[in-house]
């Protein structure tokens, strides 16, 4: 239910521009949403009076927010600020193709690779980003916005191709023109303010909208026309203003977290306030090994998770205690920022000495706090993000699993032995703490063992709440072990939404179970909506749809239905209730968008199969193949669907190679061992 396919290099939620001026930006809205009714806008945005609005009242904070990343989030194309981009004309090379940017016309152009692999100029319209980099959109049929993989870095004044060294073809998912680079999808909620998608499924095209073009003062603040109007109405009062309420600190994480996370949308309609939960499905530190197992970001991940895992956050530390809230900056330098608490007199901050702790000199960067405990991960070639789990260096266990140091990021010309070394003679037996074990036991649930210790973590009330979801997520490798399932069952009741969600999808392996069946009831009817959503997914083949929960997950789906794993998720759901054919419909959708997916794939020829069509479901099969030919789960289906249809030998012949590309393939080991009994 999470983005399993989310692109590694260009996602949703990169913060970046916006308009110079409030009239311009008013012009430039009405060209953007000119095919969509103003009935329909009126309805959307009622309530919203626009960032320039707040400017005579505040501004201060309006000054600030100006110049942030969150105003300069998204723009229009401007010749006097992109001129410098693209003119003269340059050229940069990736693989064996070639991007070149230039002006023809009077026209900002980038020549590349289009949807049918034809080389031709492609007109930029709008910009997503400021510093450290920007990228450029382009309008394609059907209401779409597309990334450019072509992007810019204005410091070095210099083009380059933001995917690195992963070369993407026309036709591929993740190519500039695919859907995982397409802005209204992928980029366009968290660059704007009450972004409405406006997808149209039957189509296949969008009408997107928003209140305000980049993230303005609403998209923190909520709505403010009714609070214009009260003042306005009440002039120089001191009275209170009843139509604004401060926001608890908790809904002010989750505000941040909407968009610097990994997450599935689950209604478009999250408003400043409202609980994150019951508005997303957040993507969290599991087998898929998109975080390293202390918690350290690894894939593109954004900040959120990382923080939820914190000690920080756990001590009730929020992003406002560290950031400004509208310029968004550090509102120290240095360690100050760090020391304001940690210089004692905090029962939960522990006081530090710099010079003594660090062991650097304090005029060296190796005694900055957060060159150790927030070590840098450079995202899209030119993107450095910092780690918010405020992580302690740990060169043992990148020795022992491969999991980054801060040492070794800096001193990489020295060995991880050389780090073991010094953290050992500095810090001695304090380097033996409980999150050390964590990542160890997180380590070998990856591998599939150490059931007991996720046991343990799961039943640790001194774990926050998002190691113990963690731990959670885990354990459905065993969910129809009695203890397991028991202890699975507990959390249900947990007191924290997150916890009770990915309890709910671990126990989807012990739905058998009369007594799971029976506690998942309640769970769709849960106060909060992700644990619904989890609960209907997983009662999927009888939950009725029409009921709150089933309502609940049809939006979800619905609002994925746009992207490849939407309408594999609903070709599931309808599997699940025995419509095959109308699934192999989405299935069919969700293959032609991305065709290097070996499990929507291998799901069409297994339906393909039931459906009695096996010369289509063997094609399928050779397209994947084709597509992807190191993975071992190809042939193995192919040798399950052979040997259905008494085809035995070729079987033989698809496991055997299964085998040979992963020898500790356990299904392909046993189905080979079948077919050599029965040829016996």
């Amino acid at each position: 239910m999470t983005r399993a396919f989310a692109l590694s290099s260009v996602q949703r939620k990169q913060p970046q521009k916006r308009w110079p001026s409030w009239v311009m930006l008013a012009a430039v809205m009405l060209f953007a949403l000119s095919s969509f009714s103003s009935e329909k806008q009126a309805t959307d945005f009622a309530e919203y009076a626009g960032s320039e609005s707040c400017r005579d009242c505040h501004c201060a904070d309006y000054d600030l927010w100006s110049q942030s990343h969150h105003a300069l989030a998204e723009r229009s194309l401007q010749t006097a600020t992109d001129q410098t981009a693209f003119a003269p004309s340059r050229s940069i090379q990736h693989g064996n193709e070639t991007t070149t940017v230039q002006v023809t016309n009077g026209q900002f152009q980038i020549v590349t690779l289009g949807p049918e692999s034809n080389r031709q100029p492609y007109c930029v319209e709008r910009v997503i980003g400021h510093d450290p980099l920007l990228q450029y959109l382009t309008r394609l049929p059907g209401g779409r916005y597309q990334v450019q993989e072509a992007s810019y870095d204005p410091k070095l004044n210099q083009w380059f191709y933001v995917y690195g060294d992963d070369l993407r073809y026309p036709g591929e998912f993740g190519h500039w023109t695919g859907r995982g680079m397409n802005w209204n999808s992928q980029c366009a909620e968290c660059h704007n303010t009450r972004l409405k998608k406006n997808y149209d499924a039957a189509t296949d095209s969008y009408q997107t909208t928003m209140a305000e073009m980049a993230v303005g003062c609403e998209a923190c603040h909520g709505p403010l026309k009714a609070h214009n109007e009260w003042q306005q109405a009440h002039p120089k009062t001191t009275l209170h203003d009843p139509t604004v309420s401060p926001l608890l600190p908790t809904r002010i994480v989750g505000l941040c977290g909407s968009c610097h996370s990994r997450n599935t949308d689950l209604t478009e309609n999250f408003k400043p306030g409202d609980s994150f939960y019951d508005h997303y499905a957040l993507d969290i530190l599991d087998g898929s090994q998109k975080w390293y197992p202390d918690g350290q970001i690894k894939d593109e991940d954004y900040e959120f998770e990382a923080f939820l895992g914190s000690k920080m956050y756990q001590g009730g530390v929020i992003c406002l205690d560290c950031h400004n809230p509208h310029s968004y900056k550090n509102t120290l330098t240095g360690n100050d920022l760090c020391m304001r608490c940690h210089i004692g007199g905090y029962s939960k901050a522990p006081k530090i000495d710099p010079a003594g702790h660090g062991h650097h000199k304090l005029t060296d960067h190796g005694s900055d706090c957060i060159g150790c405990h927030m070590p840098v991960t450079m995202y899209m070639q030119r993107h450095p993000r910092r780690d918010h789990g405020f992580t302690i260096p740990d060169p043992l266990l990148t020795k022992e699993l491969n999991i980054p140091n801060a040492c070794n990021r800096c001193h990489a010309d020295q060995t991880t032995d050389w780090a073991v070394k010094y953290t050992d003679e500095w810090y001695g037996t304090n380097m033996n703490r409980p999150t050390r074990e964590r990542a160890r036991w997180i380590a070998a649930a990856e591998r599939g063992e150490a059931g007991d210790k996720m046991l343990g973590l799961l039943a640790d009330t001194n774990q926050s709440p998002y190691w113990r979801a963690v731990a959670a997520t885990f354990l459905e490798r065993w969910a129809t072990e009695p203890a397991t399932q028991a202890a699975l069952l507990a959390q249900l009741k947990n007191e924290h939404p997150l916890v009770r969600e990915k309890a709910v999808r671990s126990l989807e392996p012990a739905l058998a179970d009369t007594n799971v069946l029976t506690a998942f009831q309640p769970m769709l009817n849960d106060p909060v909506r992700n644990v619904r959503v989890a609960a209907a997914w997983v009662l999927r083949a009888k939950v009725d749809m029409q009921g709150q929960a089933g309502q609940d997950l049809q939006r979800m789906l619905d609002l994925e239905a746009d992207q490849p794993t939407g309408q594999f998720e609903e070709a599931m759901l309808l599997l699940s209730r025995q419509r095959t054919a109308t699934a192999l419909e989405h299935l069919k959708k969700a293959t032609a968008w991305d065709k290097l997916s070996p499990p929507f794939l291998c799901t069409q020829a297994q339906v393909q199969d039931q459906l009695g069509q096996l010369a289509e479901a063997l094609k399928t099969l050779d397209q994947a193949e084709a597509a992807v030919p190191d993975d071992p789960h190809i042939p193995y289906v192919r040798a399950v669907i052979l040997e259905r249809n008494g085809r035995n030998a070729e079987a033989r012949l698809a496991a055997n190679r299964a085998m040979k590309m992963n020898p500790d393939f356990q299904a392909a080991r046993q189905l080979l061992q079948r077919l050599t009994d029965n040829r016996q």
